[in-house]
Formats: structure tokens, sequence, C-alpha cells
């Protein structure tokens, strides 16, 4: 069990179909590592999520819960989300690692945009500041890896801009950046841009 996973987890095997894209994921983490984007906090608890849609289907793999300061991830530190319940607070999953907390945020965009293939969740102080309800933002009031959380995001695609713009801020869990894209390239390069005080995708 994992002290920072908000919701009941139900594993359904304990291996996954390959990975495929395993390699590009750690090449992306190492750009965010370097950003220091991902990491470890100061109590040494990893902090930072990419997922990754399994092709067509609503099926994820996501990075395993406190996985973000390890600096390359091997297969049995990523799972493969494959049913998952709002309502429920509830996942079900296939690998040996625990879920990413975010996995019902992913899941929430993966539900909301067909387009989605990739998502990647960092702490950017800066960056936060900067899109604090400038850009769609989450509610302060709703806390991080929560089905509250995953409404949220649904209400942002049906309510604000958040489609186009690819980037959102999470109020109530400082510093908390979500951007997402049609591969993990894309939703880094959402990230850099915003991260340009002159970027037009603030």
């Amino acid at each position: 069990m994992s002290h920072y996973v908000k919701f009941t987890y139900e594993r359904a095997r304990a291996d996954t179909a390959p990975f495929t894209a395993l390699a590009e994921l750690n090449a992306c983490r190492r750009r965010l590592l370097d950003l220091r984007v991902m990491g470890f906090d100061s109590n040494g608890v990893g902090f930072g999520n990419v997922s990754v849609r399994d092709g067509v289907s609503k099926n994820f793999y996501i990075t395993g819960s406190a996985t973000g300061g390890l600096p390359e991830l091997r297969p049995t530190d990523c799972v493969r989300v494959v049913a998952y319940d709002f309502a429920r607070n509830w996942v079900r999953y296939e690998g040996a690692a625990i879920p990413s907390s975010e996995s019902l945020t992913h899941a929430a965009i993966y539900k909301s945009d067909a387009s989605t293939s990739a998502v990647i969740h960092c702490h950017d102080s800066d960056l936060w500041a900067a899109l604090l309800n400038r850009g769609p933002t989450t509610s302060k009031s709703v806390p991080y890896g929560t089905p509250e959380m995953a409404y949220e995001i649904i209400r942002l695609f049906k309510d604000t801009d958040v489609r186009s713009k690819k980037i959102f801020v999470m109020a109530g869990h400082e510093p908390g950046v979500v951007t997402f894209g049609k591969n993990l390239g894309d939703a880094f390069d959402v990230i850099m841009c915003a991260r340009t005080e002159s970027s037009p995708c603030i």
C-alpha cells in the first residue's frame, strides 16, 4: 500500500504486455529530470509522473508511484491501467509496481480527449505561479489524485480552452502542472513553450 495513493487499486496480473514506448518514456523523463521538474522532493519522495496511451484503447501505461526521482525506469517500474471508475475511486492495473497517485488524473485526460496519447505531470513553481488562474486551472479546493480532480479535469475540457492549450495548473496541488499531447515529445514541448515568458501558449 502506498501512503500517497488515494484510490483503491486492484492488480489484475503481476506482469504486463511489452511496453514498446519505454525507451521514449525514459528519454522524456531524462529531459524532465534535467529541468528539475521531476525528481525527489526534500523528504526524498519521488514526484512527477508520465503516461502513454496503449494504442487507441482506453488503457494506458503510467510510471509507478514514487518513481519520479529514479534516473531510469525498468519495465517493472511502470504499470498498465486497464480499468478505472471515478465514482468508486478505483483502478485496476497490470504490473509489479503500484500505479502513480495521479492515475485518475491521467485517465480523465484520456477520457476527455481521444487525440491525446501522452500526459506529463510535473512540478514547476515558476510556471505554476505564472499560469495560476491565467490559464486553465483546477479548483483550489480539489486535492491531487482524487475523483474530484478527475471531475475537475473533465470540467476544464468542457468549460475552458484546455484542449487547445494542452496545459493546466492544479491550484490545490502547488506546484503541480500537467501537459498532454499526441506523443511525449508534444507534451514536453508544451512545457518548454510555456516556460518562455513571451510565449503565446501562456
